[in-house]
């Protein structure tokens, strides 16, 4: 195991709550790679040696609907704090906390959209690794937090730019063929356009939410990860908050 992942599991485990569940959010920019870390870090903490059961959830099915957005005025903010429901996001929270069985809904990547027939169910594990964007909006001050150990990934901008090239242009090319994709809406571009499209997507809408909203998770994070252009670990540093 790398160091950095040493380093990390051992702050994480620190901050384990003394009952089940421990919840650990993983935050960062769109396309740092939350979810190959999420799982990576979910199988170490699985591999341990009282195998404990760990579910991951992500804050995307937790987005409004795109009809809800469209609504609001929101469909050029999706991603954005204001486009997820926080409210129904902190009772999931809540209710795992709790022990209870909870059904959290799921997002689609190929229909850009939120799932309303498939669900995730979440009975009484051991620990939950939240894979998402805004989480520091989760936890409201003066109250007991929901997140144990908040991670947040970080990577040189231009970096994390060509990171979300890479995830965009595949699901391009997949969508030209496939009516259900929302990328079929884009099957007439030329495909030397794509990248242009995929550069304007980043410029206008990812970065400004990464450099006005996404760092605030930063500034609340435990535990803050910086990843080189070929995704490994250059280290990591304690972030301002302290173990309970």
């Amino acid at each position: 195991m790398p160091p950095e992942m040493d380093a990390i599991l051992g702050e994480v485990l620190r901050r384990r709550p003394a009952e089940p569940p421990h919840l650990i959010g993983v935050g960062g920019s769109v396309a740092v790679g939350k979810s190959t870390f999420a799982r990576s870090l979910g199988q170490r903490i699985a591999a341990g040696p009282a195998a404990p059961r760990v579910e991951i959830v992500t804050t995307d099915g937790f987005l409004f609907p795109n009809r809800v957005l469209a609504e609001r005025g929101l469909k050029r903010r999706k991603g954005f704090p204001e486009s997820f429901d926080v409210d129904a996001l902190r009772s999931a929270l809540a209710a795992i906390r709790r022990r209870e069985r909870v059904a959290v809904p799921l997002y689609s990547h190929a229909t850009y959209d939120v799932d309303l027939v498939n669900v995730q169910i979440v009975s009484a594990p051991d620990v939950v690794i939240l894979d998402g964007l805004h989480l520091a909006q989760i936890e409201r001050p003066g109250e007991s937090r929901l997140i144990d150990c908040l991670i947040y990934l970080e990577a040189e901008e231009a970096t994390i730019e060509k990171w979300f090239a890479d995830r965009m242009l595949p699901l391009m090319a997949a969508g030209v063929d496939d009516p259900s994709s929302f990328y079929y809406a884009y099957r007439e571009m030329d495909p030397a356009e794509r990248p242009a499209f995929a550069a304007r997507v980043w410029t206008d809408i990812n970065l400004p939410n990464l450099r006005n909203h996404i760092r605030a998770d930063r500034d609340a994070a435990d535990l803050v990860v910086r990843k080189a252009a070929d995704h490994s670990l250059l280290d990591v540093t304690t972030g301002r908050r302290a173990p309970q």
